[in-house]
């Protein structure tokens, strides 16, 4: 197998990174926030955090800015 396609520190295939989504659901009630879910389609975003039994999460764009929580 040629060296281009394979890591130099895990000996695995090289995999594409994955692109980046308009919109991450952080959960922020941990002692670290987690991103749980990522999505391109905002009522998609909107409306899996309405399904949501629990409190503290955020819903954050692509460059951070804070779009809704759920205290």
């Amino acid at each position: 197998m040629s060296r281009a396609f394979v890591k130099e520190d895990a000996g695995e295939r090289w995999t594409p990174p994955t692109p980046a989504r308009a919109y991450q659901v952080i959960w922020t009630a941990g002692p670290q926030p987690e991103v749980l879910r990522e999505t391109d389609d905002l009522l998609d975003a909107l409306q899996w955090l309405a399904s949501r039994d629990r409190s503290g999460f955020e819903l954050r764009d692509r460059q951070g800015l804070l779009l809704a929580t759920v205290a």
